[in-house]
Parts: C-alpha cells; structure tokens; sequence
C-alpha cells in the first residue's frame, strides 16, 4: 500500500516582500527565493510557498483555512498586530482550544490555536 500525507501548501500573495516579512517577524519562518514570482517557506511546521497573484485565500469563499499551533496565543495575537495583519475574528473558544483568524499583509486569511 502506498503512504500519502500532505507536505507542502501553496498559496498567492499580491505583495511578495511583505508577506514574506510578515511571517519572518510573527512566526520565524525562514524563505528561499526562486525568482522574482515564489518564495518557498520552511520551519513553519510544514513547508509552502508564496506566488506571485493577486488572489487570496479566505475561508468564508471557501478556500481551505491554514491554522498555525501557539503555546502563546494572546502573545501571537499581539505579533500578529505589531507586524501589521489584521484580526479577523478575536480569540474564541472551540471544543479543544482557543483560537482567532486574521489577514495577512497579501490578503490571505490564517488562524492560529492554541489548547489552553
């Protein structure tokens, strides 16, 4: 039998250089570039990529929903914030955890969780 598991994600971003930012200061996400139109991303848990588009990715459209893990959520909020994206929903309680979404600089929507 053969084994599958999802181990890389993609998605678009208007603007390349501040979303790459973004994650860098919020999450310490570390980018390789290839080329003027991607940036791939590794030490976020699972790797991706960013292309060049003027697409965005937001749950309520239907797109699937990225959700980061924090030991910290009020202190990743608050990164969140500092670095320039925007809350979408404010922390709420969910059987299991605690969790908020927000935009980021490209317009695409994540989340993040957390258990406590």
């Amino acid at each position: 039998m053969s084994h599958h598991h999802i181990n890389y994600i993609e998605l678009a971003a208007r603007d390349l250089a501040a979303t790459e930012a973004f994650f860098t200061q919020v999450f310490n996400w570390q980018f390789t570039h290839y080329g003027p139109e991607y940036s791939a991303f590794s030490d976020s848990g699972l790797a991706g990529g960013f292309y060049k588009a003027d697409l965005h990715a937001q749950a309520s459209k239907g797109s699937a929903l990225v959700v980061i893990y924090s030991d910290h959520l009020e202190a990743t909020q608050t990164a969140v914030e500092q670095a320039g994206g925007k809350i979408s929903k404010a922390i709420f309680d969910f059987p299991g955890g605690r969790r908020f979404h927000f935009i980021e600089p490209s317009g695409n929507e994540l989340a993040v969780w957390s258990q406590q």
